[in-house]
């Protein structure tokens, strides 16, 4: 069990307090002006991967707080907690351990009297064989033919990892198979995506856990239709045609896929965290299993790091805790993630839910409700679209935004030209955010304008800087270092849970307005006014049926 500790009472938050007084005005200009050795302080190399922690309003003695806080808030027994299988996750009853589905040693790893290895090694094989089926054409489609085009149909973290790690590793897709993901109840998503299917070729991924996710069966059951009618009402080509990711194995088989396709996953694996169990059997399909197995060893990797490193040289400590700095000292609300390879365009959205869904509690592990600051909004988009877009209110708005910016230095393309002006990019941006423009470096600048357009121009073009950030610099984008990356952020946010003396791994939140839609659905299948809700709603529902009905 976790230990429930209030941060805002712990002498070293209070310690932290004081402490801020004295740094809160300080200009990181000054600091690394008087320290000349501020980079190799406040960085971490591990393997391929280098965090930069340098341009954060800290100083020695912040880290020495911070570090105080956290043993002081006992996460050592935490972490430890969670690599064992206690069951953290105390308003489910269960254990936490995603970690287990990349855990690759011979040890034993016994939950509720089973090793557990056992059955992730076991359900491994099976996606091991299963992809292999596909890429050598031995599964076929009802008409004999192979299978090309996959389609994943989930929500949630069955839809935002494996989408998101399919994309990061473009480069290392399987020549001739074709890859799409179906998340939304929109009809717009399926029915644009069933326009460029080859039903003789296309095999569907039903990603969900019970097999009764709204939004996934909806999606499912049209697609089924799809195919049913595509091959003139034979409803046997499902058994060649969908595969399910799944627990449920009744409702599995009633929906006409043979249990033998059903791939598992076990209720220890939080949606969010799904990505290395069966719920990434797009991606294993999509990359080949080898590379599949790579991810895991990276994040497997990840796992030491956290696991074994003292918390200085911790990369997910380190991040966990300087979010915490700024979310509750210095009163940042937001925090971007700026990622200069497009190849992870869907990587702020996939940390939005693992970190918003994971830590946007208020209430914490003793049931009481929170005065402090919990989980951050996370936001962002690759540079350097985000450039000409929102950096001028990082660089010259009113509000404080931490960013975290994420490069690889060797590039999956020959293009050496672009790739050297986008890191150009990336190590200007954090600079120029710590520097900023002073008055006399603008004076200077504008020096041969006359003095009634120099003493106009001058406030617009002054920079306060002192806008923290940190740098992630990867040697290159490979299946193992995407391991690495999401394993790392993973554990920051536990970190950041377990400091928030918050249960990170439910998501009660999600539930209230599918619950709340589920009373509206039956007053939408007819035409008749209604006056069962708030004056609202009923507003808008009685224009929706107007309006449709022309």
């Amino acid at each position: 069990m976790l230990n429930n500790i209030n941060p805002v009472k712990t002498k070293a938050w209070q310690k932290l307090q004081t402490h801020f007084e004295t740094v809160k005005s300080q200009h990181m200009r000054q600091m690394f002006e008087s320290d000349p050795q501020r980079f190799s302080k406040f960085s971490i190399l591990n393997d391929e991967i280098l965090l930069d922690y340098s341009k954060n309003r800290i100083n020695e003695q912040s880290v020495e707080l911070l570090i105080e806080f956290a043993k002081e808030c006992k996460l050592e027994s935490a972490i430890e907690a969670m690599f064992k299988g206690e069951k953290i996750n105390e308003t489910e009853g269960r254990a936490v351990l995603h970690t287990a589905l990349r855990n690759f040693t011979d040890k034993e790893l016994i939950h509720e009297d089973v090793n557990i290895l056992n059955l992730i090694r076991k359900e491994q094989d099976k996606m091991k064989s299963f992809t292999q089926k596909l890429h050598s054409g031995d599964w076929k489609g009802h008409s004999g033919k192979k299978i090309t085009q996959i389609v994943n149909i989930g929500i949630g973290g069955s839809d935002l990892g494996p989408v998101m790690v399919t994309e990061a590793l473009k480069p290392y897709w399987i020549k001739g198979i074709e890859t799409y993901y179906v998340s939304n109840v929109d009809g717009a998503h399926i029915f644009e995506t069933l326009k460029k299917l080859d039903h003789e070729r296309c095999l569907f991924m039903i990603a969900s856990k019970t097999f009764t996710t709204q939004e996934t069966m909806t999606n499912a059951d049209t697609a089924k239709k799809w195919l049913i009618e595509k091959y003139n009402g034979v409803d046997s080509v499902v058994k060649s045609h969908f595969v399910a990711l799944s627990t449920n194995t009744e409702a599995v088989r009633s929906y006409g896929i043979d249990p033998k396709n059903m791939f598992e996953f076990w209720d220890w694996v939080g949606g969010r965290f799904s990505l290395w169990s069966s719920i990434g059997l797009s991606i294993a399909c999509t990359i080949g299993y080898e590379n599949y197995e790579s991810l895991l060893r990276g994040a497997e990797k990840m796992d030491k790091h956290f696991r074994n490193s003292d918390f200085k040289n911790n990369m997910p400590v380190m991040l966990a805790l300087l979010g915490i700095w700024y979310n509750n000292f210095f009163k940042c609300e937001t925090h971007s993630i700026l990622c200069y390879d497009q190849y992870l365009h869907r990587f702020a959205a996939y940390l939005q839910q693992g970190d918003m869904e994971s830590n946007g509690k208020s209430v914490d592990r003793n049931g009481k409700s929170i005065d402090y600051q919990t989980g951050s909004i996370i936001w962002g988009e690759p540079g350097t679209n985000g450039q000409h877009a929102f950096y001028q209110l990082i660089h010259q708005g009113t509000k404080l935004i931490p960013s975290d910016f994420i490069a690889a230095a060797i590039p999956h393309h020959h293009l050496q030209d672009h790739h050297n002006k986008l890191l150009a990019n990336f190590f200007a941006q954090t600079e120029a955010l710590m520097k900023g423009k002073s008055e006399s470096e603008v004076l200077e600048e504008i020096k041969d304008l006359a003095p009634e357009k120099r003493d106009k121009i001058l406030p617009y073009k002054v920079f306060k800087g002192n806008i923290p950030s940190n740098s992630i610099l990867i040697n290159k984008l490979s299946p193992e270092v995407m391991g690495s990356l999401v394993a790392l952020y993973e554990h920051k946010i536990f970190v950041q849970g377990i400091l928030f003396n918050v249960y990170s791994f439910d998501q009660w939140g999600v539930q209230l307005g599918k619950q709340v839609a589920q009373g509206i659905l039956p007053e939408l299948e007819n035409d008749l006014q209604i006056d069962s809700h708030l004056s609202s709603t009923n507003g808008l529902i009685n224009t929706f049926k107007k309006f449709r009905n022309g």
